[in-house]
C-alpha cells in the first residue's frame, strides 16, 4: 500500500486541485470570511444533511448566534429553536457545550490545536481536521462521508468505510495523499468531488479528474463500491402522544437532556391506549373528549416510531398550576421560540389547519 500511495499522491493532489479551481464551489455562505467558529458550524450542520437544506439554517443561526460567546450564553430553548428541522439535535446540544467549554476553559477562544478539539463534544477526528485546514490553513486530512466514498473507490478498498479497520486504512490514504501546499482547497474540493461527481448513485465518472487511476472505474466496479453497511431489521416501537388542547392552546413539556428528543420540546406519551385516561388525569385533566388524528411513522436512524396521536379536548377551562421550567401551554396564534421535536412541529401544523 505504501508504494502505491507515494507513486500516486502527488498526481492525484494536483488533478484534484485543478479540478478545483475550474469547477469547485467557493460562495457558500460558510466560505465567505472563513473562521474556526464559522467552519465549526457548518461542518456540524453538514453531518448527513444536504448542503441546501443547511444553508438558511446555517444563516439564521449565524444571525442569532455570530460567534461563539453568543452561542455559550444563549439559553439551550433558543438554540434548539434555531436548529428545529434538522434533526439530529444531539449536534446541537453538543454544538453550545463545546461553545461553553471554550468560554470557561479557553478563554473564549476557539482552539487551533488538534488534540484539544477532538476533546470538544461533538468534534471528532474529521470535523477537527476540517476546521484547521479549512479556516487556520494547517495541514491536516479528513475523511467524512464523501472523502471516505472517493478514496473507496479509487483504492478499491473492500468492506463498510465506518468499519474500524477499514477506516483505519482509509485514513492512512487520506493522510498521504493531502498535499502540504494549498491544504484548505485540496480539502474543500475532495468534500465537493464526493459531493457533486462520485456520489453514491450515478457516479460521473467521465469528467472526473481522477478517473484514469481509480481502480473502481477501471475494474468496473463503482456501483459496488464503497460496500454498505450490513443490514439489520429496523425494529418499530409504537406511541400515543396524547394533546391536551383548550383554546388553540396546547400542552407540551420539556424532555430530559439525554435520549430521544433531548431538550426538545414535545407531548406527553403513553405505551398502550388504555393508559390515555389515567394519563390525563394524571395532568389534572378529568373531563376530556378523545379524538384519535391520522397516525404516522417517524424514522430514527436505529428504528421506526409509529406514532398515533390523541387530542384531548378538555370540556373546562384547566386550572391547575404547571411547572413553569418543564411544562408550558403552547399558543398556536403566537407560537413561542423554542426547541420542538419534528412530530410536535408536525401535530402543531396539523392542529392549526384541522381545529
Amino acid at each position: 500500500m505504501q508504494n502505491t500511495i507515494t507513486s500516486t499522491h502527488h498526481s492525484f493532489s494536483q488533478n484534484v486541485l485543478t479540478w478545483f479551481d475550474l469547477n469547485g464551489r467557493k460562495n457558500l455562505p460558510w466560505q465567505l470570511n472563513k473562521t474556526p467558529y464559522t467552519v465549526w458550524v457548518s461542518e456540524i450542520m453538514l453531518q448527513q444533511t444536504q448542503v441546501k437544506t443547511v444553508i438558511p439554517y446555517y444563516q439564521a443561526f449565524m444571525q442569532r448566534f455570530p460567534d461563539v460567546l453568543s452561542l455559550a450564553d444563549a439559553p439551550q430553548d433558543e438554540v434548539l429553536h434555531h436548529w428545529t428541522g434538522l434533526g439530529y439535535y444531539a449536534r446541537a446540544r453538543n454544538l453550545q457545550e463545546a461553545a461553553q467549554l471554550i468560554r470557561d476553559q479557553h478563554q473564549g477562544i476557539f482552539p487551533e490545536d488538534l488534540e484539544q478539539l477532538i476533546a470538544l463534544p461533538g468534534i471528532g477526528r474529521s470535523t477537527a481536521g476540517a476546521i484547521l485546514s479549512l479556516a487556520c490553513g494547517q495541514h491536516q486530512s479528513i475523511l467524512d462521508g464523501n472523502v471516505k466514498r472517493v478514496l473507496a473507490r479509487y483504492f478499491a478498498v473492500e468492506g463498510w468505510p465506518s468499519n474500524k479497520k477499514v477506516e483505519t486504512e482509509l485514513w492512512q490514504f487520506a493522510d498521504k495523499l493531502t498535499p502540504k501546499v494549498r491544504t484548505a482547497d485540496y480539502t474543500q474540493a475532495m468534500m465537493d468531488m464526493g459531493a457533486t461527481l462520485c456520489t453514491r448513485s450515478k457516479p460521473q465518472c467521465d469528467i472526473c479528474p481522477v478517473h484514469n487511476d481509480c481502480l473502481a472505474f477501471v475494474q468496473g466496479r463503482q456501483t459496488e463500491l464503497p460496500h454498505k453497511k450490513p443490514k439489520k431489521t429496523i425494529p418499530v416501537r409504537s406511541t400515543f402522544m396524547l394533546i391536551p388542547m383548550w383554546q388553540k392552546q396546547l400542552l407540551i413539556y420539556k424532555r430530559p437532556p439525554a435520549g430521544l428528543w433531548g431538550g426538545l420540546w414535545g407531548f406527553y406519551e403513553v405505551e398502550h391506549q388504555e393508559q390515555i385516561a389515567e394519563r390525563a388525569a394524571s395532568l389534572g385533566f378529568n373531563d376530556i373528549q378523545q379524538q384519535p388524528l391520522n397516525s404516522f411513522r417517524h424514522t430514527f436512524s436505529h428504528f421506526h416510531l409509529d406514532i398515533q396521536p390523541i387530542v384531548l379536548h378538555l370540556k373546562q377551562q384547566p386550572i391547575g398550576r404547571i411547572m413553569e421550567d418543564t411544562q408550558m401551554w403552547y399558543n398556536l396564534r403566537e407560537p413561542q421560540n423554542v426547541g420542538l421535536a419534528a412530530p410536535t412541529k408536525k401535530l402543531f401544523s396539523t392542529i392549526t389547519t384541522s381545529f
